[in-house]
């Protein structure tokens, strides 16, 4: 009888700690999201097989819902293992306590860590990177560049894109020149605040002021950077139109009512698949111009982050390691087209021999994050919907970027609040 109860105290022990499963393997919860939910599923079973004290369950979130799950998880002391977070939502998970700091493992200060700072693209790397420590590993990696018409920059006597914003203008000037007053040089859909962000970061604006407590926007570098965006509307280079104004971006693209569309990676694949055949050999990719030169994008993808209050660390760690090495780092390309974060995939020949890419691997050594304060997402809202007044003549530059600095330092006065406090050495309430 004592044994019997020696054993039962120790299988409730095992079921209150929620360490292992009845046949006595360990339980990770990944939350993923989207299409990378679906697909990630398939490398479970390899990960499994060479961990066969572990197993993982993954929970597909759709991305419309992922930010808000992952702020109630924590609120409710519901978080999974670990999870697939947006590079943009890395401040704001990491200023409330949600993710664990990851230089410990990343060192290898316990064991060999298979994760190095170099193998991937130092401007994706540093998102992940808050008041000096890693709160995320690259998973897969975006970023936005042109797609152009190749055929169109041909006939206004280009062989290659610009990579000056001075010579792109009067590409621009030239493919419009051509193509009557119907057709545009370019698509750039006034619902998004990447373009304008895009431009202000090439000028060597830092958009926030004072430490993240203020809008930078009225300041010279971005505004210099405004005036050139809101030029290619005010001179017909670029529709006043938005996303929800254009239904299908690929048709009037291969009508050639537009000859450059600045997007991501994911639009590869649309492109093959939604343009005719015999528009195939006409379109190609190519990084951004600066102002003097070559140009900065931003840093976009997702990174894996382990929460705090994971009972299974170490075990998620090693799941991490798995999902960033070259192998599986090409095996999820193959199945979602997500680009791999890891350099060393790169080398695969599937990405390597595809001219596409190319640009991508060249813009991608050439990426820098957004502020890393919590309230972003709500500051790019107000970008977009401020230029677009701009654009529409509703308000002055001037007087569109005074309305977002105003607007900027109303969302940041908390933030204002706690970094007095902690200037002062006073502790956060």
């Amino acid at each position: 009888m004592p044994k019997v109860l020696g054993l039962l105290l120790l299988a409730l022990t095992l079921a209150g700690c929620g360490g292992r499963d009845g046949d006595g393997r360990v339980t990770l919860e990944l939350w993923a999201f989207g299409r990378e939910g679906e697909v990630v599923q398939e490398l479970m079973p390899e990960f499994e097989r060479l961990h066969p004290d572990l197993r993982v369950r993954v929970q597909q979130v759709p991305w419309t819902a992922a930010h808000e799950k992952l702020l109630t998880a924590f609120v409710g002391e519901a978080t999974p293992d670990l999870a697939q977070v947006g590079n943009t939502w890395i401040p704001e998970l990491a200023a409330i306590g949600a993710l664990e700091p990851l230089d410990a493992r990343i060192a290898g200060s316990s064991a060999p860590s298979k994760i190095a700072t170099n193998d991937h693209f130092p401007g994706i790397w540093d998102t992940n990177v808050i008041d000096g420590e890693v709160y995320g590993i690259p998973w897969y990696v975006d970023t936005r560049l042109i797609f152009y018409r190749r055929d169109l920059l041909a006939e206004a006597g280009y062989t290659e894109l610009p990579r000056t914003w001075a010579e792109w203008r009067r590409m621009m000037e030239a493919i419009k020149a051509r193509s009557g007053p119907k057709r545009f040089a370019i698509f750039l859909p006034t619902d998004e605040w990447q373009q304008p962000v895009a431009l202000g970061l090439q000028n060597g604006s830092p958009l926030l002021s004072d430490g993240g407590g203020r809008g930078a926007f009225s300041e010279p570098a971005f505004r210099e950077a405004f005036d050139f965006y809101l030029g290619l509307y005010r001179d017909g280079l670029a529709p006043a139109a938005g996303n929800n104004q254009i239904a299908n971006v690929y048709q009037p693209f291969a009508a050639g009512d537009f000859a450059l569309y600045i997007t991501g990676p994911w639009n590869i694949g649309e492109f093959r698949r939604r343009l005719p055949p015999e528009m195939q050999d006409r379109w190609m990719t190519a990084p951004l111009p600066g102002p003097e030169g070559p140009g900065v994008a931003l840093a976009g993808g997702a990174s894996l982050s382990i929460f705090q209050r994971s009972e299974k660390k170490d075990a998620a760690w090693k799941l991490i390691e798995y999902l960033s090495a070259p192998e599986q780092q090409i095996r999820f390309y193959e199945l979602s087209g997500d680009l791999p974060a890891n350099r060393h995939a790169w080398n695969d020949p599937s990405l390597a021999n595809d001219p596409p890419l190319r640009a991508f691997w060249e813009q991608l050594q050439r990426v820098a994050p957004t502020p890393k304060v919590p309230e972003w997402e709500q500051i790019a809202t107000k970008v977009y919907e401020h230029a677009e007044t701009a654009i529409r003549g509703r308000a002055t530059s001037e007087q569109a970027l005074a309305a977002l600095d105003r607007d900027v330092d109303r969302i940041l006065e908390k933030r204002r609040f706690l970094l007095s406090r902690r200037a002062e050495g006073r502790a956060e309430p």
